[in-house]
C-alpha cells in the first residue's frame, strides 16, 4: 500500500501472471484495507493492480486443490466470510470510501471485489464477466446480489447465467462502472474519483442497498422463472443455473443480507459436486494443452524461449466444405487468406460457402452486414499458386489421396518461401509420405481442424520428428488467435483414431437391430449436442468413408466392415451438404428423422449377411448404449497413450469436448473412464467380446494392465 500527499492510499494486487485471487491474497488486501481505516492521513482507497491486468478471479487450481484434499472442507472461518465480513463489512461497509481502478480482465472474484467499492472506473479495452457458471458452481462473492442492483436484472441475468463477458464501454453504458479513461490516466481518475466521494462531491454508493435498477417484485418473479425455463432448455444436465437463480430471487425477496449468506452456502454444495469436479478438471487440462512439453519428437518446445513469428497472410489449398470452414475461421480474426482451387466452378462454390457461413452469423445477430463486407475483402481466390509467394503459411485440404497432396507439397516449395509452414489438414495420412517429394520435411506439421473449422474451438497440431520447434511455436500462436485450444499429436491424429470405434460401434449396433435414431438419442441424453449418426452428416459421409478406408487398413484386425455408408452414397445422399444423409434437411438445415433409411440398414445386413440381436432392438437401455458406443473409444484412447501419439490424457480430454462434443460436466472421456474405474470398462468389454467377437471390443494391454493393477488410465 502506497500513500501520496493526497491522502489517497492505493493497493495494489500482485500476484503475476494473471492477478489470481486466492485465501492469502484477500488476507493481505483485507491487511491494506484496514491499515488504510486506522491511519489519519488515509482520506480514501484505490484498489488497483500491477501488470496488464485487475484479476482474472479466484484461482480455479487453487479450487482443484481443495476438492482433492478434503469434500468437506469449509474454504472460509464461517459461512460467507470473504463476502460477507471483507467485501461487505470491511470493504464497502467502510467509513472510508474506494474506488477500483479496472484493466485487461477482470474475472468472477475481481469483478466481485471491485463491485464491493463504492465506484468504478475502468479502460475501454477493460474485459469483465462472472464466468462461474462455466465451471459448476456461482459467484460466491457477493456477485448474485450486487450485479443485479447495478445494472438491473435482466442485463445482470444475461452476464451471469450466460457467463457473457461485456467490454468497459458497454459495463459504462449499463452502470457497471462510472467512468471510463486511458490506461494512462486510470489510477489518477480513480483517485480524483475517491477523493470527490469522500468530499461528498460526488455519492457514496453502496452497490448492496442500491435499488433504484430493480423491476417491481411482480416483474421480477416473472423475469426469474423465464431465466428458469430457459435454463433448463439450454444446459438440462447442469443445476448450478437453477440454483443461481434461487440465490438471486433471495436477496431480492429477502434481502441482500440473507441472499449473501444462501450464496454461500449454495457455493459451497456447488464446489465440491462431481460436476464442478469435472469441469474444473477441463479448465486445468485446457491451460495445461499449449504447454507441448513432453512429447518425444520435441521435448520442451513450449520453454525453448522461441517467439511466434509474425504471420500476415495465410494461403489455404481447398474449396471444398473444410477449406471453406478454415478459410472463414482465419477472416473472422483478420488474417488475409487466399483460397486455391484448379476449376472455377469449384473455386466458386468454395468462396459461396465462406458466404454462406458469414450469412449464417448474419442471421444469427452474431455480426453486421458491413462486418461481413470487410471479413470478405479479405478472402482472395486463385486458380494457380503465383500468388502464394508472398504467403506466411499455407493449409491443404485436397481430398485424401496421397499423389494429390504430395503433388500440392511439391508445387508449394517451388513457389512459396523457405520459411513458408506448409500446413495440412489430413488426419489420415503420415505427414513424412505427404512430404516425400520436397526437402521441407521441417516446415511440415499437421493443422488438424474440426468441423465446422469456424465454430468448432479444437486444433489438433501434428508434428513428426523432423518438424521445427519454431514451426509448432508459430502453429500455438495462430491458434490463440483464432480462439482454438491446440492439443499436440506425434504423427497421426490422436483425435480421429480415438473416435473412428464411434462409428464404427453405432454402424455395427445398427446392423445388428439397434435404431439409429435411438443411438443417436442415447448420446444426446448422455449429454452429447449430436449422436454420431448427425455427426457423420455434419462431417460428410464421403468424409467419413475415406477415414474408415484409412483405419481399416492400418488396423484390419478391428475394423468393421458395414457397407451402410457406401450404399447412401450410392444412392447419392452425402450428408448435410446436400440434404440427405441419415437425417433429412430442410431449407433451414434443421435435422428430420427419415424413415426411408431402414430400406438402406436392411440392404447393408443382407449383403455382409448379419444376424439382427432381437435385444438390441427393443431392450437395450441409454446407458448401456453409451458404454457400448464409447468404452471402444476409452479402449483406443489406450492405444493412443500407449503408443504416445498423444502423451498427457488430458489432452483426450479436450479432444473428447472440444471435438465431438463430449458433455464437459463429465470432465472428458478419460476422466470419465476413471470416474467408473478401469477394471468396470475393461470387464465390460470383456463381456461383448464374448457375445460379439474381439473387433474394436477386445481390451487392449495397456487397458488390462491398468485395470488389473487399479491405476487410474490418466496416470
Amino acid at each position: 500500500m502506497e500513500v501520496g500527499g493526497d491522502g489517497v492510499a492505493v493497493i495494489t494486487i500482485v500476484n503475476p501472471p494473471m492477478n489470481f485471487l486466492n485465501h492469502s491474497v484477500f488476507w493481505s488486501l483485507k491487511d491494506n484495507y484496514d491499515e488504510a481505516l486506522k491511519r489519519d492521513d488515509v482520506k480514501a482507497i484505490v484498489i488497483t493492480s500491477e501488470g496488464p491486468h485487475f484479476s482474472g478471479g479466484f484461482d480455479i487450481e487453487a479450487l482443484g486443490n481443495f476438492q482433492e484434499l478434503d469434500e468437506g472442507i469449509k474454504l472460509e472461518p464461517k459461512e460467507g466470510y470473504l463476502a460477507i465480513d471483507v467485501l461487505t463489512d470491511t470493504f464497502e461497509g467502510a467509513a472510508k470510501p474506494s474506488v477500483a481502478a479496472m484493466k485487461g480482465l477482470v474475472i468472477g472474484g475481481g469483478l466481485e471485489t471491485a463491485m464491493a467499492c463504492h465506484a468504478r472506473i475502468s479502460t475501454s479495452d477493460a474485459h469483465l464477466a462472472l464466468p462461474e457458471l462455466t465451471v459448476g458452481f456461482i459467484p460466491g462473492l457477493g456477485g448474485t446480489q450486487r450485479l443485479p442492483r447495478l445494472v438491473g436484472l435482466q442485463k445482470a441475468l444475461d452476464i451471469i447465467l450466460l457467463s457473457k463477458p461485456i467490454g468497459g464501454e458497454e459495463a459504462y453504458n449499463i452502470g457497471l462502472v462510472d467512468a471510463v479513461v486511458s490506461t494512462d490516466e486510470l489510477v489518477k481518475m480513480a483517485k480524483c474519483w475517491a477523493l470527490d466521494i469522500a468530499e461528498f462531491r460526488k455519492p457514496w454508493i453502496k452497490s448492496l442497498h442500491k435499488a433504484d435498477k430493480l423491476e417491481p417484485l411482480e416483474e421480477v418473479k416473472k423475469m426469474l422463472n423465464s431465466a428458469r425455463s430457459q435454463a433448463r432448455e439450454r444446459s438440462p444436465h447442469v443445476h448450478s443455473p437453477l440454483d443461481c437463480i434461487d440465490v438471486i430471487e433471495e436477496g431480492i425477496v429477502s434481502g441482500p443480507r440473507n441472499g449473501l449468506v444462501k450464496e454461500s452456502n449454495i457455493f459451497q454444495k456447488l464446489l465440491f459436486s462431481e460436476t464442478c469436479k469435472n469441469l474444473i478438471h477441463v479448465v486445468l487440462a485446457q491451460r495445461r494443452a499449449a504447454m507441448v512439453q513432453t512429447l518425444s519428437a520435441c521435448s520442451g518446445i513450449t520453454d525453448m524461449g522461441l517467439i511466434p513469428r509474425k504471420i500476415t497472410k495465410i494461403g489455404v489449398v481447398g474449396g471444398n466444405s473444410m477449406g471453406s470452414d478454415i478459410a472463414t475461421a482465419l477472416i473472422l480474426k483478420n488474417y488475409p487468406v487466399i483460397l486455391k482451387e484448379v476449376d472455377e466452378n469449384i473455386l466458386n462454390a468454395g468462396i459461396d460457402g465462406v458466404k454462406e457461413n458469414l450469412n449464417t452469423f448474419i442471421s444469427q445477430g452474431k455480426m453486421t452486414q458491413e462486418q461481413c463486407e470487410t471479413a470478405l475483402s479479405l478472402l482472395t481466390g486463385v486458380l494457380d499458386y503465383e500468388c502464394f509467394k508472398d504467403v506466411d503459411m499455407v493449409i491443404e485440404t485436397v481430398l485424401e489421396d496421397l499423389p494429390s497432396k504430395q503433388q500440392v507439397y511439391a508445387d508449394l516449395q517451388k513457389y512459396c518461401s523457405s520459411d513458408c509452414i506448409l500446413a495440412t489438414n489430413t488426419s489420415t495420412f503420415d505427414l513424412n509420405l505427404i512430404g516425400e517429394r520436397t526437402e521441407a520435411q521441417d516446415r511440415i506439421v499437421g493443422a488438424h481442424f474440426f468441423s465446422p473449422a469456424y465454430e468448432t474451438p479444437l486444433l489438433e497440431i501434428v508434428q513428426t520428428c523432423e518438424t521445427s520447434p519454431q514451426v509448432i511455436i508459430d502453429l500455438l500462436d495462430i491458434g490463440e488467435k483464432i480462439h482454438k485450444t491446440p492439443i499436440a499429436a506425434t504423427n497421426g491424429s490422436a483425435v480421429d483414431r480415438m473416435f473412428i470405434p464411434l462409428t464404427q460401434t453405432a454402424l455395427f449396433l445398427v446392423d445388428h437391430g439397434l435404431d439409429a435414431y435411438k443411438v443417436d438419442e442415447a448420446c444426446t441424453k448422455f449429454g452429447m449436442p449430436k449422436g454420431p449418426f448427425r455427426l457423420i452428416d455434419l462431417v460428410g459421409i464421403r468424409i467419413a468413408i475415406a477415414s474408415s478406408t484409412k483405419y481399416l487398413e492400418s488396423f484390419p484386425d478391428r475394423f468393421y466392415k458395414s457397407r451402410l455408408m457406401q450404399i447412401m452414397i450410392d444412392d447419392k445422399r452425402e450428408g448435410k451438404a446436400n440434404g440427405n444423409g441419415f437425417y433429412k434437411y430442410d431449407e433451414k438445415k434443421e435435422a428430420i428423422p427419415d424413415p426411408e433409411i431402414v430400406k438402406y440398414i436392411n440392404s447393408s445386413k443382407n449383403m455382409i449377411s448379419v444376424t439382427p440381436n432381437p435385444q438390441l432392438k427393443t431392450t437395450i437401455p441409454h446407458e448401456d448404449i453409451v458404454e457400448m458406443l464409447f468404452f471402444p473409444v476409452i479402449n483406443e484412447a489406450c492405444r493412443v497413450l500407449d503408443k504416445r501419439i498423444a502423451v498427457k490424457p488430458s489432452d483426450l480430454d479436450i479432444a473428447s469436448i472440444m471435438g465431438i462434443g463430449f458433455p464437459a460436466r463429465r470432465g472428458g472421456v478419460i476422466h470419465w473412464a476413471d470416474s467408473l474405474g478401469a477394471n468396470y470398462v475393461c470387464k465390460r468389454l470383456e463381456e461383448w467380446t464374448k457375445v460379439h467377437g474381439e473387433l474394436f471390443f477386445k481390451p487392449c494391454a495397456f487397458l488390462r494392465e491398468r485395470a488389473g493393477k487399479g491405476i487410474p488410465l490418466s496416470a
